[in-house]
């Protein structure tokens, strides 16, 4: 499985970006999303993650960092096995390498070691 992580760049505080992630995979059912970002000198830390299932008719459930809950938003085309990860009013803290990660969906979502594949990240610098 190949995860190839995109859309980051140089944003002012307040702007937006949408990161993409695209998996190599044949379908994501069963599988979760998630992404992670690690900042220079700090832990890597959950960001947001999506799985489904046909057992959730389509929908799938969604997991945010309780910290950036209101401000970014995760989504996915199941055509295009991506998921997307759309990011509002963002802040110089929000400045890291944002990595996307695959595992199974009985796992938890939160936890980095969880994750079986990862993505080569991307880098969201917001400036002040």
């Amino acid at each position: 499985v190949q995860l190839q992580a995109s859309g980051g760049g140089l944003v002012q505080a307040g702007g937006s970006l949408r990161l993409s992630c695209a998996a190599s995979t044949r379908t994501l059912n069963g599988y979760r999303l998630g992404w992670f970002r690690q900042a220079p000198g700090k832990e890597r830390e959950f960001v947001a993650a999506l799985g489904w299932s046909s057992w959730s008719r389509g929908y799938g459930t969604t997991y945010y960092a309780d910290s950036l809950q209101g401000r970014v938003a995760i989504s996915r085309d199941g055509l295009k096995n991506t998921v997307y990860l759309q990011m509002n009013s963002l802040k110089p803290e929000d400045t890291a390498v944002y990595y996307c990660a695959l595992q199974g969906i009985g796992a938890d979502a939160r936890r980095s070691d969880d994750y079986s594949y990862w993505g080569q990240g991307t880098q969201v610098t917001v400036s002040s």
